[in-house]
């Protein structure tokens, strides 16, 4: 079986072919993004992986999402796992939100959906994308006429809870196969089920989720804006879990404004969620895992996008992951540990947090772009890569 053991598309070669279709040349292409030309053509070699600030700017004066530098959806990878296939019926469901076919039996009772959805977010939390997308098209509808059916008052808030939870799930899954559009839809089903939910936090955590789109369309100060809004409307009543929640807001503020290049924004908001962990202490409130240790693996997230690699390392080196910790966030730890492990020369160190990751959450590493990103700089580190290194490769599709 032969491997690959230099990436034959990388977000250098996407970046070249895009200026050269809209006929820019290095100069100008670095004078509307404010980057060098040097940096740049070191970019195109791939010589450099970009930094999140710069893979933004680069993607704004492309005019293109940040998905499309790096490559997302993987295809060819969603085709092998029949990802690809499971997605169209989710959508479809999402289209139809309003219009259920008339053919379709009852509902189950609300506590029985409800039993679904926990265990929806249950496999959200281990990032099993394809169990979630056999199980979402049919929870999606079935709510969606449980809905319609409820008497005005806590019932009817029950069920919009459960709209907001099905949306929310699909919109993360679609996200992380980088399906943008299926991903923006079903936060629109969100946007609308939310604010009937009863609870406010519902609204917070789809602005929340909304950023994340608005940071891959290149809008992070939109994606910023978005948290402030979120935090002005979300009172701090002293609940742990309202609190839990605007911490996570906090979080996500820090590393959209970290990415956006705007460092001191970035210490405050990570200052301000600093403070409010000591209050809350490990919370996992609407499967948000927040607390001192997520604002430490939001630190070294955030000096890895800043390209302060040795400071994004050091955090790393502090951190224990106590036992059960939520997969998808543990590999989330091992993957911004192997960057940083990879531009500091690291590159042993680096493939064994990539396979700790992998065992963290297999789905959630094979589809990571960091996961991809950082398995093309070791290979371009050497000139034929190790047997462990190209299996590596082969498995996660670079």
């Amino acid at each position: 079986m032969s491997h690959p053991t230099v990436p034959t598309d990388t977000i250098g070669a996407r970046v070249r072919e895009l200026r050269l279709i809209r006929d820019y040349s290095l100069q100008e292409l670095g004078r509307q993004a404010h980057v060098s030309a040097s940096q740049l053509c070191r970019i195109e070699r791939g010589d450099r992986y970009p930094s999140e600030p710069i893979l933004a700017a680069v993607a704004r004066a492309l005019g293109v999402n940040v998905s499309v530098l790096r490559g997302q959806p993987y295809i060819q990878a969603l085709q092998r796992d029949q990802l690809d296939a499971l997605l169209t019926p989710i959508s479809t469901a999402f289209d139809d939100w309003d219009l259920p076919p008339d053919d379709a039996p009852p509902p189950r009772p609300l506590a029985v959906l409800e039993t679904a959805i926990q265990e929806l977010i249950a496999l959200r939390v281990q990032a099993e994308f394809t169990k979630l997308a056999e199980r979402l098209p049919g929870l999606v509808t079935e709510i969606a006429i449980a809905s319609q059916l409820q008497p005005t008052g806590h019932r009817q808030e029950r069920a919009h809870i459960l709209q907001a939870e099905a949306a929310r799930t699909a919109a993360i899954v679609a996200y992380r196969l980088g399906y943008m559009d299926l991903a923006r839809l079903a936060l629109t089903r969100m946007a609308v089920a939310a604010p009937h939910s009863g609870d406010p936090r519902q609204v917070a955590i789809e602005r929340y989720e909304r950023a994340q789109m608005a940071a891959d369309s290149s809008r992070l100060s939109r994606g910023v804006s978005l948290m402030r809004h979120a935090l002005r409307d979300l009172d701090d009543d002293g609940d742990p879990a309202t609190q839990a929640v605007r911490g996570t807001l906090q979080l996500r503020a820090a590393v959209l404004s970290a990415r956006d290049g705007d460092d001191s924004a970035a210490d405050d908001w990570l200052g301000q969620a600093t403070e409010l962990a000591r209050v809350t202490g490990e919370t996992r409130h609407y499967a948000l895992a927040f607390g001192p240790l997520n604002v430490r693996l939001h630190q070294i997230a955030t000096a890895g996008d800043r390209d302060d690699h040795a400071k994004a390392l050091e955090y790393a080196r502090t951190v224990r992951l106590p036992r059960g910790y939520a997969p998808t966030r543990a590999a989330h730890y091992w993957i911004d540990r192997a960057r940083a492990e990879a531009w500091t020369a690291q590159r042993p160190a680096a493939l064994t947090s990539l396979h700790a990751a992998r065992t963290a959450s297999a789905q959630l590493t094979r589809y990571h772009h960091t996961a991809h990103e950082t398995v093309a700089t070791l290979l371009r580190a050497r000139q034929r890569a190790e047997e462990p290194l190209r299996e590596f490769a082969a498995w996660c599709g670079v």
